[in-house]
């Protein structure tokens, strides 16, 4: 009898998955597997957010499989190690997984097909699991990769995408191969009070809630920082309990400008982790160097702490600091702000405030998260690096009434705008009582400082 292993990593879901297809067309019974790898528990990303997060999805995908007459297998060790023990218990001949873009996942891929080829097993890896389209499918002429966006998205648009796969109807597992227990986020501590639900039910409720409710308002919306008005998606686009190719299709289905919109974003998605497949080192480097003399850590300590705790005196920047310790997400806008305001108001090296996401975000994507930073900060795609958002002017274009503000820094509720947003300007205030601090940084203060770095004096 035939067996495959299929490998699961940032792809836990039963709906369109071509490496799980694959595997059921191809042999008889496979044996669905996750590995939780100790070389990312070692390398700090097992943050306790998203391992919360990841229990959610892998007994939501335990269940799926049982109701389809399987079950999910799951280890923890060492990745290679793992795999091969499992397609030795099964007598397989083959494993499946999905491809991605990371050095350390590169890395992972070649040692495992070593590894598997020394016995006698093949190791099959798939494209357009985790992007809509792969990376390196659109090039330009003259490089390996897009070093600008608008370019980049012409091309994506034009590619066709495969079609969405149905989840099987039946999932045939061999006996004998061992499994540990499900984690629980029950198990957890250090949680956000606010964390989202984790699962491939959860998302595709949330997808089509979305597309009924929410896309065709997107293009207008997506900046209001009160009104929330994005489709949180991105959590289970981290996990691929959602599938960005059938988002793409959904979307374009759905039609309008706030779809074209919200298909955009899945394009900037796929346009930074082309840029990681191209340069690895620009998780941890700067991808276009600006020269940049950073404040040190330790001269910087007192700010980086004030920013980090929602406690900068700038209320926009606060409260945004405050959602992501709460719901360990933060709207796309206020990410954005908070980025500029660490990376040019503070100068303090992206890197910090990238490692402070990383912590807390339930969705701490590598490419997405160091290269939006780096776009923020100036050293990555921007054609615009030495842009800096005024915290003050974008609360009262974003957040014109405070609402967003109030929810999150409740020192300030009984404020209205435009005071709440400048609750410094407002003579005879009482700000012992209200224990809302002064500015950290006077922001002309913080211009002149970024100029004289980068030169611009």
């Amino acid at each position: 009898m035939s067996i495959s292993v299929v490998l699961f990593t940032c792809d836990l879901r039963l709906h369109d998955h071509p490496p799980l297809r694959a595997a059921l067309d191809g042999t008889e019974q496979v044996v669905p597997l996750f590995v939780r790898d100790q070389a990312v528990d070692a390398a700090g990303f097992a943050a306790p957010n998203r391992l919360a997060f990841l229990a959610d999805c892998l007994r939501d995908l335990d269940a799926g499989l049982r109701e389809r007459g399987g079950r999910l297998v799951v280890r923890h060790g060492s990745l290679v190690d793992e795999v091969c023990k499992v397609a030795a218990e099964a007598d397989a001949d083959e494993v499946h997984m999905a491809s991605d873009v990371s050095a350390h996942a590169h890395r992972r891929e070649e040692r495992l097909r070593r590894a598997l080829e020394a016995e006698g097993v093949r190791l099959h890896v798939h494209d357009t699991v985790t992007t809509a389209v792969a990376p390196g499918a659109v090039v330009p002429a003259s490089s390996d990769h897009f070093a600008v966006f608008t370019p980049y998205f012409r091309r994506w648009s034009q590619e066709r995408l495969r079609d969405p796969l149905a989840a099987p109807r039946t999932v045939r597992v061999p006996d004998g191969v061992g499994s540990e227990l499900l984690p629980s986020r029950a198990d957890l501590s250090g949680l956000s009070e606010g964390l989202a639900a984790g699962g491939e039910t959860e998302g595709r409720e949330r997808l089509t809630t979305w597309l009924r409710a929410g896309v065709t308002a997107y293009e207008d919306r997506h900046d209001d920082l009160a009104g929330d008005a994005t489709s949180r998606l991105s959590p289970h686009l981290h996990f691929g309990t959602l599938s960005p190719v059938e988002l793409v299709h959904r979307a374009r289905r759905a039609g309008g400008p706030g779809a074209e919109a919200f298909v955009r974003q899945l394009a900037w998605r796929d346009f930074n982790r082309q840029v990681l497949a191209a340069r690895p080192a620009a998780a941890g480097a700067d991808y276009r160097t600006r020269h940049d003399r950073w404040r040190s850590e330790r001269a910087a300590a007192g700010d980086i702490e004030a920013w980090k705790e929602g406690r900068t005196g700038y209320p926009i920047v606060d409260a945004a600091m405050r959602q992501l310790r709460h719901e360990g997400w933060m709207h796309n806008r206020g990410r954005l702000l908070t980025a500029s305001f660490l990376t040019k108001t503070l100068y303090v090296d992206w890197r910090v405030g990238a490692r402070h996401f990383l912590d807390l975000l339930v969705d701490g994507d590598l490419a997405n998260n160091q290269l939006n930073w780096q776009w923020m900060a100036g050293t990555g795609t921007d054609t615009r690096p030495n842009r800096v958002l005024n915290p003050v002017a974008q609360a009262k274009r974003y957040d014109p009434d405070g609402t967003y503000v109030r929810r999150w820094v409740p020192e300030l509720a009984a404020l209205r705008a435009p005071v709440v947003h400048e609750p410094w300007k407002l003579r005879g205030l009482d700000r012992a009582a209200l224990d809302y601090p002064d500015p950290i940084v006077e922001l002309p203060e913080g211009l002149a400082r970024f100029k004289r770095a980068r030169g611009r004096d």
